[in-house]
C-alpha cells in the first residue's frame, strides 16, 4: 500500500510541474467531485450509502481543494454528533425522525411521478396521483 501511495503522489506531482495540465486535472476532479456530492446529497432521504457518497464526494475534491478537506471534518463531526444524539433518544423521538424520513421519500417520488407511473400500471388513474412538477 506504501509503495502504492509513493506512486500517486509521484505522479500527481509531475502533473502539479505541468501548469496546464495541471489546471485540467483539477477541473476535471473539481467536477466529477461535485457530481458524486450531489448526488449523495440526492440519496440522503433514501435508503441505502446517501451519506457514504457525500463523504467520499468531499473526499475527492480534498485531494485537491483545502476547502472541501474542512467542510469533510466538519460534516463527519457533525454526522457522527447527530448518530450519537439519536441513539440516546426515546423511542418515539426515532420514529418522530424515521417518519420524517418517509415523509420526505414519499414526497419526492410523487413530485417526480412515480405514483402515477405506478398506478398507470395497475389502472389506477387517479388524479391526485398526478405529479404537480410534471402534471402527468
Amino acid at each position: 500500500m506504501h509503495a502504492l501511495r509513493a506512486r500517486l503522489r509521484a505522479r500527481r506531482e509531475r502533473i502539479r510541474s505541468k501548469p496546464g495540465l495541471n489546471t485540467s486535472y483539477r477541473i476535471v476532479l473539481g467536477v466529477f467531485g461535485t457530481v458524486v456530492l450531489i448526488a449523495g446529497l440526492l440519496m440522503i432521504p433514501y435508503p441505502g450509502p446517501g451519506w457514504l457518497v457525500v463523504f467520499a464526494g468531499l473526499g475527492i475534491l480534498a485531494t485537491e481543494f483545502h476547502w472541501a478537506h474542512q467542510v469533510n471534518t466538519f460534516a463527519k463531526r457533525y454526522y457522527h454528533a447527530w448518530i450519537r444524539w439519536l441513539s440516546r433518544q426515546h423511542l418515539a423521538t426515532k420514529l418522530i425522525v424515521m417518519g420524517a424520513t418517509g415523509l420526505i421519500v414519499l414526497t419526492t417520488m410523487w413530485m417526480l411521478g412515480l405514483f402515477h407511473t405506478v398506478g398507470g400500471w395497475l389502472g389506477l388513474h387517479w388524479t391526485w396521483l398526478a405529479s404537480p412538477l410534471f402534471g402527468r
